[in-house]
């Protein structure tokens, strides 16, 4: 057996990791295949020299993005390992697998290289603590981030060419339907119908959402939502709610894609007050 030269007698006597992962459970489903090449490292662990009672497979992060550390709870399990110095070798397919954004990925190298932890992939094995490995696990991090950003820019003008055409399928609200044909009709349950139709006319009376909610309390009305599953329920109104209605354009036949998108909220420096004496 040919032992690869930077696995040395340390690195033996502690754990190899395998971590497995996949980005959705949709992926979990249909791509069998990059999922056994995922366990099939555990072959890599042995073939470098590692006993198979050594060798721990990490797969708690099936269907979890690696866009961030959150939530993951294999990843964390996996650094903690590390940080106790009991992992000799990390090993997963790609690092995309690992990490998609360079904090968590550079994080999880200067860890390795201060914790005596190889990285291994299916081209080889690096050790982050020399200038050479870094560098190229630093690269493929890099790349692996810049690809997440090409398929996100991708997918997103795919939506928005769509959304131009109108011919992008939203989901819609409750009270709306697609057809077989992708044609929007109204929900075929009239008591549905007649009580968003009470919404909107009991607005033009009122000219507040506040007195929406109050006049269905006051006639001990409830108000049609979705649940999780797309099925129809009835629970009582709430300003929220009557405003999810009233502002929806689909109600008017409009497709809207983009009306919001998300901006960090820069955090204020924290600022020490100093007691009187």
């Amino acid at each position: 057996m040919n032992v690869p030269e930077a696995v040395h007698p340390v690195h033996l006597l502690r754990l190899a990791v395998v971590y497995v992962r996949q980005s959705s459970p949709h992926q979990t489903l249909t791509n069998l295949e990059s999922l056994k090449l995922q366990y099939n490292l555990r072959d890599h662990a042995r073939a470098a020299g590692w006993d198979p009672g050594q060798i721990r497979t990490i797969d708690a992060d099936l269907g979890r993005s690696g866009r961030t550390s959150q939530g993951r709870r294999g990843f964390q399990e996996l650094v903690a390992l590390v940080n106790q110095e009991q992992v000799g070798i990390l090993f997963a397919y790609d690092v995309t697998r690992l990490a998609r954004n360079c904090t968590d990925w550079y994080q999880l190298l200067d860890l390795c290289g201060f914790r005596t932890c190889l990285v291994g992939d299916q081209d080889g094995i690096y050790d982050p603590a020399t200038p050479n490995g870094r560098l190229i696990l630093g690269l493929k991090g890099l790349i692996a981030e810049l690809e997440l950003h090409t398929l996100k820019a991708r997918l997103t003008a795919g939506l928005l060419n769509k959304a131009q055409r109108g011919e992008l399928a939203l989901t819609l609200p409750i009270g709306l339907v697609r057809d077989s044909l992708g044609r929007v009709s109204k929900h075929p349950d009239q008591e549905v119908q007649n009580r968003l139709g009470l919404v909107f006319g009991t607005f033009l009376q009122v000219k507040a959402a506040c007195q929406v909610v109050r006049f269905f309390n006051a006639h001990e009305l409830l108000l049609p939502r979705k649940d999780r599953f797309g099925d129809v329920v009835w629970r009582k109104p709430t300003v929220p709610a009557i405003l999810g209605v009233l502002k929806n354009p689909a109600y008017a036949g409009a497709l809207v894609y983009g009306r919001t998108r998300a901006v960090p909220r820069a955090r204020a420096p924290h600022e020490r007050v100093q007691k009187p004496l």
